[in-house]
């Protein structure tokens, strides 16, 4: 693919690139995971405590908040049949931060008819008024870029600023920039983000116009992941210890917390240090 560049340049980092927040791609179902939820909700809120740290210290410091930038509601594969009694109270909660909760719509590589696409928005809409849409397994060539403008224009006329991640997991035609909030450019495995490359185009788009997703991330790289997000110009991240439960996929690594967590979110944002 043309658009993708040699491995990155570090001399073309960023310059004042503003802090990392955290976008969080699906949890499990909160039936399954609440405390994943309501950790989810304690961040939303604000500094937490944190254990003390070796002995005979002043007690215990405070975490301050994470930024949280986004977090995906899934309920079935998609928004299910019906609302969920357990999907809607905690979707009201975390939405009462101002955290934006985006609905999980699954494009399926393009593969999904457009019809399809909308009834799901509306029943995320009504039944558990997100923010927005996070567009999973978003089509990345450059003859589906249409489709995929069509669809983001409906669902903002659905939704007055709905705001739009596309999760490509990778670099796609730069044309998609044109109609997302936010564009995934890397979803995928710690061995492979470690030695990844950044596509040139990127360099025109401030920060916040990308994320990237990492699984399998062992504890003593989680500051060289963080470098590596900044170095290429992500604006969001989210990075597990937890590893994909398929082979090609990263079914399974979003659903449960980084074993990791508070380290995690205690760097993010600007001068923060655990």
């Amino acid at each position: 693919m043309s658009y993708l560049s040699t491995p990155l340049d570090t001399s073309r980092a960023p310059t004042g690139a503003g802090p990392l927040g955290v976008g969080v791609p699906g949890f499990a179902h909160p039936l399954l995971a609440p405390g994943e939820w309501a950790e989810l909700l304690r961040c939303a809120r604000g500094p937490v405590r944190m254990p003390e740290r070796g002995g005979g210290g002043s007690g215990a410091g405070r975490r301050p908040p994470a930024r949280l930038h986004w977090a995906v509601l899934n309920v079935a594969d998609g928004p299910g049949v019906r609302p969920d009694p357990h999907c809607t109270p905690a979707a009201a909660r975390i939405r009462e931060t101002g955290v934006r909760l985006l609905g999980h719509l699954d494009l399926g590589w393009g593969a999904r008819p457009f019809a399809e696409l909308v009834s799901d928005a509306h029943r995320y809409l009504e039944w558990y008024r997100v923010d927005g849409f996070w567009l999973d397994r978003c089509p990345t060539d450059r003859t589906m870029v249409p489709f995929v403008r069509r669809l983001a224009g409906t669902l903002r006329a659905l939704r007055d600023g709905a705001y739009l991640v596309f999760g490509h997991g990778t670099h796609p035609h730069p044309g998609y920039a044109e109609s997302a909030d936010q564009l995934v450019t890397f979803a995928g495995a710690w061995a492979d983000y470690r030695w990844s490359q950044v596509a040139e185009w990127t360099a025109d788009h401030p920060p916040h116009r990308f994320c990237h997703l990492v699984h399998g991330v062992p504890r003593t790289h989680l500051d060289e992941a963080l470098r590596i997000a900044r170095w290429q110009g992500a604006g969001t991240v989210y990075f597990t210890d937890r590893r994909a439960t398929g082979a090609g996929t990263a079914a399974g690594a979003w659903e449960s917390l980084p074993g990791y967590w508070d380290r995690f979110v205690s760097r993010i944002g600007p001068g923060v240090s655990e």
